[in-house]
């Protein structure tokens, strides 16, 4: 029996079946199909016939080659932006994706996406810059913050121009609502109207207009590929690895130019409001490419997740005039936060539920949650602005929002950290006192820190940071290259060790259940890096996720296949997750200050250079080893999980500082 079969797809595509064999020839792969086992059923997709059947690393996977000048691995709303506007300059490109691209985690994103258009009152972008540096506690660099909030109002008419149905005022312009941590002014304007949005389901209309607009361009994409590893040579990337998830085929992706769009690993946490595929994959392919992340301990709790289900209940329940309230009725936000009440900073608004329930003052019969009211608003303005909120509350909650509370918790939502960039979204390492670029590799979205979000992000910065720097990729990408570039040549054996790493997984044979591990993990992360931390507490939690993280060696798989072995990818995922995990809690337990998301009980202030709450006349310079308003670099010996922290500057200058003018630290409150 024959098994070969030539199918069109993305110009051509060769199936073949094999057994165990199969890096050679295509020819002398078609005659060992006459075998007719079927271990095997890959494809080679591709438009350009380069794309080759290799047999350099390994004589039990069918490894197949693709050449590309740019490969994107991610296919949310940075990735797809990236991807479409490398194609759109001519690149040929390839968008490595595990998910189909409107799958992607983007599409859960719900307030919106902020802005300065200035259509429900005078705005300016440099108003937006002072809150955007205020909200990440001057952990945020400037020079990128400047960059991102002078992109906004263009990014959002691209978006409208692609065809992003935006909710609209009376008169027609795109409809802008209150959001936390905005105002007008230089904070002394009061409440700004910012954040552009369609309705309350924001990231599924962005995530649906940036796909539709790149099926216009020649992209290749490989859905349902799983990007195992960077191909580093010589501290230079030149692609990625893969495992096409639906046959168990290798797949090299060799390019000049690969771009990390992952987005983030909420997974690392029990309760969080990401999806389950949220794993940190790019993080943890660029740490075992020996390269630093950066800031891994900030990690958002967003203030309203539903009790129990952990599912989002988006800021603009209280930008549209929701209210907090505890057990006894009152609106406990006044007290935290009297001029932004229920819009101050998220992290603000979390540590406040923490201490009402703490202090007794939670609702439930334990006492362990807070209520979120939106039923003393009319009834069309809930159907109209927050109709995916109402359906949300009533099938995870079972609460009907026109008329009884939300019962809500904060619950971990974002990190700020990720793999460290510049404003143009090359990847960075920070050597001899200087920032180094990473010939070849680059980052945008929640995957990369470029870092616009410092120690806090403010809610909306988000869906402008995946456009603003997709593009910014995508820019960079064509200032510094020209499509069709002679690639440099790649080791024959590149890759090897990640094959290896995926045979002893598949054959795994220990004690321990994947899921096991996992919520060990989850628990042990939940429990001691939470919204309040403490010395001893986290110094608990690193001991127990260094334990936890050599249980990875007694690790049991039950599918010994290949194709869609969901249990091999999800301890993948897990082998990615444990990388972010030991980062983030050996991060948290060295960081000896509060900072934004970062709140120690120990350690309850902010540590500058000067001590801003006096005034700094006659103080002196506290040395950089000393205060904390600095990037934590952090790297993972993969093997043996031992962390090793280092530390970069932050950049307090803007791009330029005549047309803006950089926000000096002060004391943040609202």
């Amino acid at each position: 029996m024959i098994n070969v079969a030539i199918v069109l797809l993305f110009g051509f595509s060769i199936n073949i079946n094999c057994f165990l064999l199969c890096q050679v020839p295509a020819a002398a792969a078609a005659a060992a199909a006459v075998q007719g086992s079927r271990n095997f059923h890959f494809s080679i997709y591709g438009k350009k016939t380069s794309t080759k059947v290799s047999d350099n690393i390994s004589t039990q996977y069918p490894v197949v080659d693709h050449e590309f000048d740019a490969v994107v691995v991610g296919a949310g709303g940075a990735g797809l932006r990236a991807a479409f506007g490398l194609s759109e300059a001519g690149f040929n490109t390839a968008c490595v994706t595990k998910l189909f691209p409107t799958r992607s985690h983007t599409v859960a994103a719900q307030g919106g996406i902020n802005a300065a258009l200035g259509n429900m009152e005078e705005d300016d972008w440099r108003w937006h810059f002072y809150d955007t540096v205020k909200g990440s506690d001057w952990l945020g660099d400037q020079d990128a913050i400047h960059y991102m909030t002078e992109q906004a109002p263009a990014a959002v008419v691209e978006l409208e121009n692609f065809g992003m149905p935006f909710s609209r005022t009376e008169d027609g312009k795109i409809y802008q609502r209150a959001f936390g941590g905005q105002s007008l002014k230089y904070g002394k304007g009061g409440q700004a109207h910012r954040c552009c949005c369609v309705a309350d389901r924001t990231g599924h209309s962005l995530l649906h207009t940036l796909y539709g607009r790149s099926l216009r361009y020649d992209t290749s994409y490989f859905v349902e590929y799983f990007a195992l590893d960077l191909l580093m040579e010589n501290g230079e990337c030149k692609g990625v690895i893969a495992l096409c998830m639906e046959d168990g085929s290798i797949h090299r992706f060799r390019s000049q130019n690969t771009v990390i769009a992952t987005g983030g690993y909420g997974r690392t946490y029990f309760s969080c409001t990401s999806a389950h595929t949220s794993t940190g994959d790019g993080n943890a392919m660029v740490t075992r490419a020996g390269l630093p992340c950066q800031d891994l301990e900030f990690v958002q709790f967003h203030p309203t997740g539903i009790y129990g289900a952990g599912c989002l209940i988006t800021e603009g329940c209280r930008g549209e005039g929701g209210i907090l309230i505890n057990s006894e009725g009152e609106r406990f936000m006044e007290r935290y936060a009297p001029n932004a009440k229920d819009l101050a900073s998220r992290d603000v608004v979390s540590r406040s539920i923490t201490i009402e329930i703490r202090e007794g003052r939670g609702v439930g019969p334990d006492k362990d949650h807070v209520h979120l009211q939106l039923h003393h608003l009319p009834p069309q303005q809930l159907a109209t602005r927050l109709p995916g909120i109402s359906e949300t509350a009533m099938i995870f909650a079972g609460v009907d929002v026109t008329k009884e509370p939300i019962p809500v918790l904060p619950t971990v939502h974002y990190n700020m950290g990720g793999v460290p960039t510049n404003y143009r979204g090359q990847v960075i390492t920070h050597t001899d006192g200087s920032d180094k670029v990473v010939p070849g590799l680059y980052a945008c979205g929640e995957a990369a820190c470029a870092s616009v979000h410092g120690a806090n992000r403010l809610g909306a910065n988000s869906l402008l940071d995946l456009v603003v720097f997709g593009r910014a990729c995508a820019l960079t990408i064509g200032e510094e290259h020209k499509p069709g570039e002679k690639l440099s040549p790649l080791m024959p054996s590149a890759g090897e060790e990640s094959v290896a790493n995926l045979d002893k997984l598949r054959f795994a044979n220990g004690s321990m259940r994947t899921s096991e591990i996992r919520l060990n993990m989850q628990k042990t992360m939940q429990a001691h890096a939470a919204v309040f931390r403490t010395g001893s507490v986290l110094k608990e939690g690193c001991d127990k996720m260094d334990a936890i993280y050599q249980t990875m060696d007694d690790i049991k798989t039950f599918d010994r296949g290949i194709v869609w072995n969901t249990d091999l990818v999800e301890t993948l995922e897990l082998q990615n997750l444990m990388l972010n995990a030991v980062q983030t809690i050996h991060s948290a337990e060295q960081r000896k200050e509060s900072r934004g998301a970062h709140a120690r009980e120990d350690f309850k202030d902010r540590l500058d250079e000067f001590d801003f709450s006096k005034p700094l006349e006659g103080q002196e310079m506290v040395p950089y080893e000393q205060h904390w308003r600095k990037h934590t670099m952090s790297y993972v010996d993969s093997k043996t999980g031992k962390v090793t922290l280092e530390y970069r500057p932050v950049i307090d200058h803007s791009l330029d500082e005549q047309v803006c003018a950089p926000v000096p630290p002060a004391i943040r409150s609202y």
